[in-house]
């Protein structure tokens, strides 16, 4: 545990100094995704350590090299929760590289992002500048949410060294049910329980099967049970925790891994690969060989976008093409926090 600000603002002068680029890294878990960079490495794993936790007004800081573990662990001392659920692919991984490539585990569509949960943080931009934005209260937004903005920003716009976040209670109570069925209609039934008041957090297609966990206060999750009247997982932390962490086949199977983000009724060709689907339908993970182009159409058809999540050439864009007045928009940001593009240039997209 220790504050490192100091030393990682003169790392950045000194490369701004020598027009010399940088590549942030925390806990090292992360970095098969985005664009191949080369830079010299400045890692943000020892600016670590919980600054300040309120279980009463369920926020917590934490600096950016704080692991996922370290921080679930103070919570669960108070019977609280990170409500994105993140995944966690070692005991490195930290709460800043969770920021920087916004991942969120199967709770995502109720219990909200991380993104969702950001009141603020603290950044050091290409200028060397140490910057504080938003707070530790929902209500602290004014212009451009910059702590926001941060989300999936792949470290481009500055390194991340303070969060701060809202957190929330367990459930009383949580229950996994299961219904054997094809993807197809799957999502017309996903779509179908998901217009239903009942206390779901989390649906999942997998293997002929859809999983739904319902989660909340034990009456509501009984009588929800009681009504369904399908079969009940009996293992269903394990199964949660497997898709939460990505560590199902379909992560590590050393195929090019596709992550679709669509309309979550959006119905989808089937592709010659294996398939998950999760976030009631909204997220899709497609595992084979595909031509990013293709991808891309598939999902603007389903009204989404899609990215090249792990494997694949990494030196090539992986991200879905944007628009150019979008793509200016992004640039125009970029050169706002990071002039001389030293910071993490070209991890996000080829051009930034």
């Amino acid at each position: 545990m220790a504050d490192l600000s100091e030393q990682l603002q003169q790392q950045v002068l000194d490369a701004r100094a020598n027009k010399r680029p940088l590549t942030i890294v925390g806990g090292h878990t992360k970095a098969f995704m985005g664009r191949q960079t080369t830079g010299q490495l400045l890692n943000t794993a020892e600016h670590s350590g919980i600054i300040n936790y309120q279980p009463v007004e369920l926020v917590l800081t934490a600096r950016a090299g704080t692991t996922i573990i370290e921080i679930e662990q103070a919570l669960a001392a108070n019977n609280q929760m990170l409500a994105f659920e993140p995944p966690v692919f070692s005991a490195s991984s930290t709460i800043g590289g969770t920021l920087a490539c916004n991942l969120s585990g199967p709770a995502r569509p109720w219990g909200g992002s991380i993104r969702d949960h950001v009141l603020g943080v603290r950044i050091i931009n290409g200028l060397g500048e140490h910057l504080k934005f938003g707070g530790q209260v929902m209500k602290n937004v004014a212009g451009y949410d910059v702590s926001r903005l941060q989300a999936g920003a792949m470290g481009s716009l500055g390194i991340i060294t303070e969060i701060s976040l809202k957190v929330m209670p367990k459930p009383a109570s949580t229950a996994t049910l299961v219904w054997d069925m094809p993807a197809s209609e799957a999502i017309t039934f996903i779509n179908e329980l998901a217009g239903k008041p009942k206390p779901i957090s989390a649906m999942c297609w997998l293997q002929g099967r859809l999983y739904v966990r319902l989660s909340g206060a034990r009456s509501a999750v009984e009588a929800t049970i009681k009504q369904w009247q399908t079969q009940e997982l009996t293992d269903a932390d394990a199964f949660w925790d497997s898709l939460r962490h990505q560590q199902h086949p379909i992560f590590n199977n050393g195929l090019p891994l596709w992550r679709f983000s669509v309309n979550s009724a959006a119905s989808m060709p089937s592709l010659d690969s294996d398939s998950l689907i999760d976030w009631g339908g909204s997220q899709r993970w497609y595992a084979g060989v595909q031509d990013l182009d293709e991808m891309q159409a598939l999902a603007a058809n389903a009204g989404g976008h899609v990215s090249l999540y792990s494997g694949g050439d990494r030196s090539a864009d992986v991200m879905h093409r944007l628009p150019m007045t979008v793509q200016n928009i992004q640039k125009r940001i970029k050169a706002s926090f990071d002039p001389d593009h030293i910071i993490n240039p070209g991890r996000l997209y080829s051009w930034m």
